[in-house]
């Protein structure tokens, strides 16, 4: 997955881009068909925020945290967008077995 990271207000550090690039490793492993990531980070005052918007094939998506603290934001930016992934990848699977499986479960009705 390519990953992009940008700042508004705000230098991006090589610790800054290796932590990113360290969270969003994590909802990788969760997404199979995600093209790629695109990180902002951006100060305002004393709010420090956090998005991400992933691409998945067909769909997009998207998560925003602020803190006062940069990296708290990034985690907790990285805990919303791991619990998108998640929830996408079992949407995604097939659920024909699932279905498969309760039919076998029940007897065949009798006719008559």
């Amino acid at each position: 997955m390519q990953l992009e990271v940008s700042g508004q207000n705000l230098e991006i550090t090589d610790a800054l881009r290796n932590y990113v690039r360290e969270k969003v490793d994590r909802v990788e492993r969760h997404l199979d068909d995600a093209t790629g990531a695109h990180v902002v980070l951006s100060v305002e005052k004393i709010r420090n925020i956090a998005e991400i918007t992933v691409t998945v094939e067909g769909e997009t998506l998207h998560a925003e945290a602020e803190d006062k603290d940069m990296y708290a934001a990034i985690d907790a930016m990285a805990d919303k967008i791991d619990r998108q992934a998640r929830r996408h990848q079992g949407k995604a699977k097939d659920h024909h077995q699932r279905e498969a499986r309760n039919a076998k479960e029940q007897p065949p009705e009798a006719t008559d």
